[in-house]
């Protein structure tokens, strides 16, 4: 199927970016929280993608960030849902932890998510574009060329550069390996806010998001306390993975399948920016 791009226009003022929300309808309801204390209306707020995942209430999530009418794009756990797929479409190796366990967690999704919701998905774009601060803007989920495509702190720019050259973008929000950062060089961007669903493999529970402001234009990178107690009681109420559930409780990850060397070397430190 080919990759739709929907135009938002001009956006002014506090942008609020985040993606992953994985089915943590508690952190999500944090995330909610901060938008009303920053007074950022959803005009203003951006999902990279994957509202569905590794826990226990899909449903809910997807009702809430319909009924908040933000902007969101596709995941690939959207798109296998959408389109009846028996995978969740990760983008894992074959035969590794994450590729097992998503064969746990992707059918309890697939039963949950109601055929409204996948009706909706067929609403959403994979692809975000609008102006703000002057600069051409794009939102991904993994990469322009592959919504499943891991782009880290430490991939090569010119792979980047590759998604600048293409889309003539000035700015890209990306979002799918589930770890904060940013990388610029030659006036571009690549900012990814993290996800809010899991944490960040860096021993903490809280999670991550960013803001953006454009007079004049700067970003920051924000940690998100939320209820992860009741997040991990939820899974295991549900027979979810033990594994993702330990995971909220500690910040460190069962594994580090998808992660180059360098974030590998960075398990259970701090993220400073």
């Amino acid at each position: 199927m080919n990759k739709t791009t929907k135009n938002i226009g001009q956006i002014n003022g506090k942008l609020l970016i985040f993606g992953g929300v994985y089915s943590n309808l508690q952190a999500l309801e944090a995330i909610q929280k901060i938008a009303q204390k920053e007074a950022i209306p959803p005009r203003n707020i951006i999902c990279t993608g994957d509202i569905v995942a590794y826990c226990a209430q899909p449903e809910a999530c997807i009702q809430v960030i319909r009924d908040w009418d933000i902007h969101s794009i596709l995941g690939n756990v959207e798109i296998q849902l959408r389109d009846n797929l028996d995978d969740c479409g990760c983008n894992f190796d074959d035969g590794s932890r994450c590729d097992v366990f998503s064969r746990q967690w992707f059918p309890y999704a697939q039963s949950k998510v109601s055929q409204a919701s996948k009706n909706w998905f067929h609403q959403l774009p994979d692809h975000l574009t609008f102006d703000y601060a002057n600069k051409k803007c794009l939102v991904v989920h993994g990469s322009f060329f592959e919504t499943s495509g891991f782009i880290f702190r430490s991939t090569d720019w010119a792979i980047k550069q590759k998604n600048f050259d293409a889309t003539q973008a000035d700015i890209i929000l990306g979002g799918h390996c589930g770890l904060p950062f940013s990388d610029i060089q030659n006036e571009k961007y690549w900012l990814n806010p993290g996800v809010i669903g899991m944490p960040a493999n860096n021993g903490q529970t809280s999670v991550w998001y960013m803001i953006l402001n454009d007079e004049p234009f700067s970003f920051q990178h924000h940690v998100l306390n939320y209820d992860y107690q009741t997040a991990a009681q939820l899974m295991n109420e549900n027979q979810l993975l033990p594994q993702y559930a330990h995971t909220l409780q500690t910040g460190i990850w069962d594994n580090c399948d998808i992660l180059p060397v360098l974030e590998t070397q960075q398990q259970g430190k701090p993220i400073i920016f």
